[in-house]
């Protein structure tokens, strides 16, 4: 009985496998958008939203620390040698070498300090900046995931489910901070197309969402000694920032850019004014219009909206039965 049990798993899978997509079109429509219900909101049921006021940042990295404890189990564990991508111009992009790293974002670093300089009262003064996803109002990277890996929660912070992530990138390349970060030789597309999928897994700072479904604060918050962040619903939050930025005649960001984002910094010189350097991994802050005001975005995420329900149900259906087959 066993064994004809785990036969009948195995033709199952192969059946879908060979173009059933009836499955996965069924349950596109439970994912992942009405998948998000289940998550946790404010307490008022609005989205919630973290202030961060860099004037107070020391730059002691508690929260680096923090975030890397609270989240090593979601890191990637990739498998060696990586399959050979077809066309060779995709990179391999291997940060298993180098988890140390923690003055940039990597799969393995979700939150790090950016330093910058400003004159302040005429002295030039060193600011320290703890830099992570900004989880967009309107995030590009929910919206345009052709795989419908990436998602928003009801509570408004955005995350990238890495057991359905194809690795493709697009998430990257939508995010006007370039956030997201990918890991080859880990993830779906090992085992669905190893040579032509999307080279691995994105990862990014998912604000600790378990610990905010139980009613707790996300790691960085908790660790921080000097309260730099503060985290509640979004009316508060915003009303918080802005008698902040007034009280130290400071500024804004993260209110508006992008269309406003869950995430709000104070700073006590114009962020224009803030020398920094950026790159790769080392997001800016400068000014970004709404990406997803755009038309062609827009007309995008219309198309993209039902495929994606029905790859990321296609996604999870394989990996509950590549489970049951162990």
């Amino acid at each position: 009985m066993k064994g004809r049990t785990r036969m009948t798993r195995k033709l199952s899978r192969r059946a879908f496998l060979k173009g059933s997509l009836t499955a996965a079109a069924s349950a596109a429509a439970v994912t992942p958008l009405a998948r998000a219900a289940d998550a946790a909101a404010g307490p008022s049921g609005e989205p919630l939203v973290t202030v961060i006021n860099i004037a107070d940042c020391t730059g002691c990295q508690e929260c680096v620390h923090a975030c890397r404890e609270s989240n090593a189990g979601k890191f990637p564990r990739p498998q060696k040698p990586f399959p050979r991508m077809f066309p060779d111009r995709v990179p391999v992009e291997d940060w298993s070498d180098r988890k140390d790293v923690s003055d940039r974002l990597t799969p393995y670093n979700w939150l790090f300090i950016q330093q910058a300089s400003a004159v302040i009262n005429g002295e030039e003064t060193l600011l320290t900046i703890p830099r992570r996803c900004m989880h967009c109002v309107n995030p590009p990277c929910v919206k345009l995931c052709p795989w419908g890996a990436a998602k928003q929660e009801v509570n408004g912070l955005s995350r990238i489910d890495s057991d359905i992530c194809l690795g493709g990138s697009k998430c990257n390349k939508v995010c006007p901070w370039d956030i997201p970060q990918r890991q080859t030789g880990v993830g779906l597309y090992l085992d669905i197309l190893p040579g032509l999928a999307g080279n691995g897994v994105m990862y990014k700072c998912d604000r600790c969402f378990q610990k905010i479904e139980n009613g707790e604060t996300p790691a960085c918050i908790d660790a921080c000694p000097e309260g730099v962040q503060t985290m509640g619903p979004k009316s508060e939050m915003v009303k918080k920032a802005k008698a902040m930025a007034k009280e130290m005649d400071g500024y804004l960001y993260g209110l508006d850019e992008n269309g406003g984002t869950n995430t709000i910094y104070v700073s006590p010189v114009p962020f224009d004014q803030l020398a920094m350097e950026t790159g790769k991994g080392v997001p800016h802050l400068d000014p970004v219009e709404d990406r997803m005001a755009q038309g062609t975005n827009l007309a995008r995420a219309m198309i993209i909206a039902p495929l994606a329900g029905a790859a990321a149900a296609f996604g999870k259906f394989y990996k509950g039965m590549k489970e049951e087959d162990k």
